[in-house]
């Protein structure tokens, strides 16, 4: 699937409304520290990520030149402020975590 093939599949099954609601669900619950509920929220948007990677058919590429964002950067254009959230920081912080061990593991190598 292309990029805006998988953000109009999204948009279809979840409306605008529910989307900024997710987001903003997630921001409350992040402030208040309720880590059961927030979990919740994760989980929703753990599957939709899951979703985009498996239809972008992402992978971590050999040669980090060849780097492809598209996943995060189809998260942030379905859902408005998600880069306000923890799970967006976290899921980015992820990222970095593995180009460094890449760039490690190609420095040994």
């Amino acid at each position: 699937m292309t990029k805006n093939e998988i953000i109009e599949t999204i948009k279809s099954h979840y409306s605008r409304d529910l989307r900024k609601q997710l987001i903003k669900t997630v921001l409350q619950h992040e402030q208040n520290k309720d880590m059961q509920d927030v979990e919740q929220q994760y989980n929703l948007l753990d599957q939709i990520f899951s979703y985009i990677l498996k239809n972008t058919g992402w992978d971590m590429p050999e040669n980090l030149k060849d780097w492809n964002s598209a996943p995060l950067q189809i998260m942030t254009e379905v859902f408005p402020q998600i880069e306000s959230t923890l799970w967006y920081q976290d899921k980015k912080l992820l990222v970095s975590g593995s180009i460094d061990v890449k760039i490690d593991d190609d420095a040994k190598g």
